[in-house]
């Protein structure tokens, strides 16, 4: 059913200043090839292909069986993801726009190997992405992806349905929120009802911190009649974290009236309100964002093919000041250059900040899973773990990988506050930070095993009596031959009695040392499991780290270098321009007027655009979720 078109002015005007953008681009590239700039024309293709092919990711999470498929359905008026009460989501399904519709799969041969795409048919996907485990020509589906030519898609948006977080293949919450490191904006699908759940709540304040665009939609409000008082009482839970919006909704109000269009029916769905927030507080600003970096980059671009045009322009026209300007030129070169060393401050920065951040988040880790631990050695001291021992595993599956997630998601806000701080100080005012994620946790737990089972071992009605009859020996041999002094048989009623004494205690001593034998184990088995996702996590998040100091340490080294080979281009211009002979001197401003004239235009044509990165507060360990 085709939304309102309120926001269609600003849509073309977005779309305008993006083809300008793109436009200016092209023509910059041609510039900065023909003056020699090889690498500069390269940034400007990653550019444009940046301005072609703009998308945002909206990460549609939610518990088993909450409606977040249909959700997804009903937002593009298609059957794009399955729907069943018997079947899951087992892998996440991107929905985005395409000409025509179709599918594929995104596939591994082996764990760790490289993905690949496998075109199916679109009726086919529900079959693979279903099925347990999800596979397709034996190959391991790890993602699929659905094109479809709808007009809420169009902009850039694509819509991730992902595996339910309460559902037991999905490893709880850490695929979501490894997924949610990448994306642009979430949505926490909930049923109508009841209110939000322990685990939904503490999944929206970790999604926060990842990501400031999280909203929450209520859903399956036309089974519910008690939804409007569910909806008051989550409003209350999400009070706490904030002014998170909440959107009830009804998916089959909505396709109901897709397929009648019943424009008074979509009302009532409560989709509208839900588009409307998509379009302008998801879609719209991440395209802004988009434009506001490319046009960044493309003044960037202008200013140094300038440097050497102005350079070569100021000599050509006052001969006399060559030797200041050259001077000048090579000292700025000079000073690029230092910035390119190990030694620059911003070098030193970033290797210190790394090693910083290294050992403090390796702290974290520990000291989150030694709190894990505690807890799981106190629940084991209060009883026998045994009976419940799957249970028990569940529990510390849980909080291990809370912890692990926390401790992912404060490495990234601390790395975050190191490439600004890096950004600050190597280019006052252009805080061009290479976008690099440390909270994705997808594959951490991997190389850990599974909690080692532990054996109930409950004694059989003979091996209590075997043990009891086993005291009671002692006992009934003891007191009978002291009353055999008395003329008593070896077995008369005291021995007896002695006996069922003695073995009573017996019994209950070796329950106990079996019970203590129980815990002990089980304490091993837990300290085992700590350790061994101490030592794999912790390897991950060091390896994690260094990808994140070589890819600052690259992008910055290559703004370094452009400046610098701006600045060379600059003081060689003008040493060539002071060895033009007069008769050719005019001729050469003309076409450098021309040059600079057609710079300036092009910087004046770009939008205005402001950095509002800033270094912020450094964050503390004393600050940690």
């Amino acid at each position: 059913m085709a939304e309102p078109t309120t926001d269609a002015t600003t849509d073309e005007a977005s779309q305008r200043e993006t083809a300008e953008l793109v436009r200016y681009s092209e023509t910059l590239a041609a510039l900065s090839r023909a003056a020699g700039r090889e690498d500069l024309a390269d940034r400007l293709r990653h550019t444009r292909a940046r301005l072609l092919d703009p998308y945002v990711r909206v990460l549609v999470v939610g518990e088993y069986k909450q409606g977040k498929s249909k959700l997804i359905n009903a937002l593009v008026g298609a059957p794009a993801c399955p729907v069943d009460d018997d079947v899951a989501t087992r892998v996440p399904t991107v929905v985005a726009y395409g000409e025509t519709p179709s599918a594929a799969l995104l596939v591994r041969a082996t764990a760790g190997g490289e993905v690949a795409r496998r075109e199916v048919p679109l009726d086919d996907v529900a079959e693979h992405i279903t099925s347990h485990p999800a596979t397709f020509d034996g190959e391991e589906v790890v993602g699929a992806e659905v094109l479809l030519p709808r007009e809420i898609l169009k902009g850039g948006l694509r819509l991730v349905d992902s595996p339910g977080v309460g559902d037991v293949e999905s490893f709880r919450a850490l695929a979501t929120l490894s997924a949610l490191a990448g994306a642009s904006a979430m949505l926490l699908v909930s049923d109508a009802s009841q209110e939000y759940t322990a685990s939904e709540l503490r999944l929206m304040g970790q999604a926060l911190r990842i990501s400031p665009q999280v909203s929450a939609v209520l859903s399956k409000t036309d089974v519910y009649p008690h939804w409007r008082r569910i909806e008051e009482i989550d409003r209350g839970h999400l009070s706490s974290l904030g002014g998170i919006p909440v959107f009830a909704v009804s998916s089959d109000l909505r396709l109901a009236a897709g397929a009648t269009n019943d424009a008074g029916l979509n009302d009532e769905s409560g989709f509208p309100v839900l588009v409307q927030h998509l379009r302008r507080e998801v879609v719209a600003p991440a395209d802004d964002l988009q434009r506001r970096a490319a046009a960044l980059d493309l003044a960037s671009v202008v200013d140094q093919l300038a440097m050497a045009v102005q350079s070569e322009q100021h000599a050509l026209q006052h001969p006399e000041q060559t030797p200041e300007l050259i001077a000048r030129l090579e000292s700025a070169r000079q000073q690029a250059e230092d910035f390119r060393s190990r030694s620059s401050r911003w070098q030193v920065i970033l290797t210190d900040g790394i090693a910083d951040l290294i050992a403090d988040t390796e702290h974290d880790l520990r000291d989150r899973l030694r709190r894990v631990q505690r807890q799981a050695e106190e629940a084991i001291e209060e009883g026998d773990p045994s009976p419940i021992w799957d249970e028990f595993s569940q529990w510390l599956d849980e909080r291990v990988g809370e912890a692990v997630a926390d401790t992912f998601i404060w490495t990234n806000e601390r790395q975050q506050w190191l490439t600004q701080e890096v950004a600050a100080q190597f280019l006052e005012g252009e805080h061009d930070i290479p976008d690099i994620d440390v909270s994705d946790i997808t594959g951490v737990l991997d190389p850990v095993d599974e909690i080692a089972g532990m054996d109930a071992a409950p004694l059989s009605a003979a091996e209590k009596i075997y043990i009891g009859v086993r005291g009671s020996y002692g006992g009934v041999l003891m007191v009978g031959l002291a009353t055999s002094v008395l003329g008593m048989a070896v077995l008369n009623p005291l021995s007896l009695l002695a006996g069922v004494l003695v073995g009573r205690r017996a019994y209950r001593e070796d329950k106990q040392a079996r019970l203590s034998r129980r815990q002990s184990e089980a304490k091993n088995l837990v300290r085992r499991y700590i350790d061994e996702v101490a030592f794999q996590v912790g390897k991950q998040l060091r390896d994690r780290l260094r990808v994140v100091q070589r890819a600052t340490r690259d992008h910055f080294g290559a703004r370094a270098d452009e400046i610098h080979r701006s600045l060379t281009a600059a003081a060689d211009a003008a040493r060539q321009a002071a060895s033009v002979y007069t008769k050719d001197r005019d001729v050469r401003l003309e076409q450098l007027r021309q040059h600079a004239q057609a710079l300036t235009e092009l910087r004046k044509a770009l939008p205005a655009v402001t950095s509002a990165a800033g270094t912020g507060d450094r964050p503390s360990i004393a600050r940690r979720a």
